[in-house]
């Protein structure tokens, strides 16, 4: 009975049989670029091709050193290295060491040619670029009807917003005929009057993605006056799309992060501008409010009736402080008129004629107030206190000046 072997000796046997093999061990192969993909431990997968077939490539971390360039798709590269089985998957690549530039390949070439006369002509320039609405209701969109991206779409579009409308214009994205579908895509959805167009689909080869580096899907885009995101591939990946487009998504879930616009932090930013609206507006009316009661306060402290009782108050005021001052003057007067009154009654004959003086006069009433006017004989009249005397003079004395009486006889 034959000899049974496991899948791993299998792999094991043909990887030996590459390792002994001295041509496969130090190698140099010349191809096309295309599938490459930068991954995150560093390494660089990519893929070798011709017209006759593709050879799977992979450069590690170590030798990326050795790299003097950024490998992209479309570049004609000769790579150094040795072919051999990688064991787990049984498939063979090349581990390349170092690569070099060999020219641009086909594609990558009539992509350069197409991007300069475009952009000579103008289809690139940010004047014919139009904004993309910030609140889209209605978005169409061109790509596969069964690809990944109309999925992403969707599901961040019901994410962010339910209730923007998505109307899908299913087209090839890849193959024969791709190119001219897309750009048929974005004419019927122009005409339907939406808010913006996502033209794109997944990642992919530069083959995978060349319908989006056609003339006829760039002018479409270009004449189309819907605004138009372009999202083909994944973020190192760039096609003519891209730089027609209003704007570049790096994805097709970029794009629609884009596009959509979040109901939810919508809802939060209308809900907080509300709240200071509401706020504004409390400080207004209660600003108001203190301003028309000031008003109310005024007018009536103008009033007719308050200037009346304004009036009145100040009469009553004035004829009090009046009456006050008259009461004072009077007081005063009274007091003033009690002292003179005292000094007339101290200076008063008749008040005098109570200490035991008289007053003396002639018989015609002529005050006599000298004995040079007394002669003997004279009838006199002598008024007291409680009546009066007639008399008649016998004689008179003289008081001298130094006190010394004399008296002479009236002869």
């Amino acid at each position: 009975m034959a000899s049974v072997y496991t899948v791993g000796q299998v792999n094991a046997y043909i990887k030996n049989m590459f390792t002994q093999d001295f041509a496969l061990n130090k190698i140099k192969i010349k191809g096309e670029v295309s599938n490459c993909k930068y991954h995150t431990s560093g390494h660089i997968y990519f893929t070798l091709k011709d017209e006759k077939g593709t050879l799977a490539c992979v450069m590690f971390s170590r030798n990326r050193g050795r790299l003097a360039f950024r490998l992209q798709e479309g570049q004609q590269v000769i790579c150094s290295g040795m072919v051999n089985v990688y064991e787990r998957d049984g498939r063979y690549q090349l581990y390349v060491n170092e690569i070099q530039q060999d020219g641009e390949g086909d594609l990558y070439q009539r992509f350069q040619e197409l991007k300069q006369h475009l952009e000579e002509m103008g289809m690139f320039s940010v004047q014919y670029k139009q904004p993309i609405p910030h609140y889209a209701r209605t978005i169409g969109i061109v790509t596969a009807q069964t690809g990944a991206a109309i999925h992403d779409i969707m599901q961040i579009a019901a994410r962010r917003n339910p209730y923007v409308q998505l109307y899908l214009q299913p087209a090839l994205v890849q193959g024969t005929g791709a190119a001219q579908s897309i750009a048929h895509g974005i004419e019927v959805l122009d005409q339907m009057n939406l808010d913006c167009i996502i033209v794109g689909r997944g990642g992919g080869s530069m083959e995978d993605l060349w319908a989006f580096n056609e003339e006829i899907v760039a002018r479409a885009i270009f004449d189309c006056e819907t605004p138009v995101i372009s999202a083909v591939g994944h973020e190192v990946d760039f096609t003519i799309a891209d730089f027609v487009a209003d704007l570049r998504a790096p994805t097709p879930s970029a794009a629609a992060e884009l596009a959509v616009f979040d109901y939810r932090l919508f809802d939060a930013g209308l809900e907080e501008w509300t709240q200071r609206m509401r706020t504004v507006i409390d400080q207004q009316l209660q600003t108001n409010r203190h301003r028309l009661e000031r008003q109310l306060l005024a007018l009536r402290l103008s009033h007719p009736n308050n200037q009346i009782l304004q009036k009145r108050q100040i009469l009553s005021d004035l004829q009090m402080r009046l009456k006050h001052n008259m009461e004072e003057k009077r007081k005063i007067s009274r007091h003033t008129l009690e002292l003179l009154a005292g000094r007339l009654q101290g200076s008063s004959p008749l008040n005098k004629l109570t200490g035991g003086y008289a007053y003396v006069s002639d018989n015609e009433g002529n005050s006599i107030g000298s004995i040079e006017k007394v002669k003997e004989g004279m009838e006199l009249s002598l008024r007291l206190k409680d009546g009066n005397i007639h008399a008649k003079v016998l004689k008179k004395e003289q008081i001298c000046d130094d006190n010394r009486r004399k008296s002479r006889t009236i002869g």
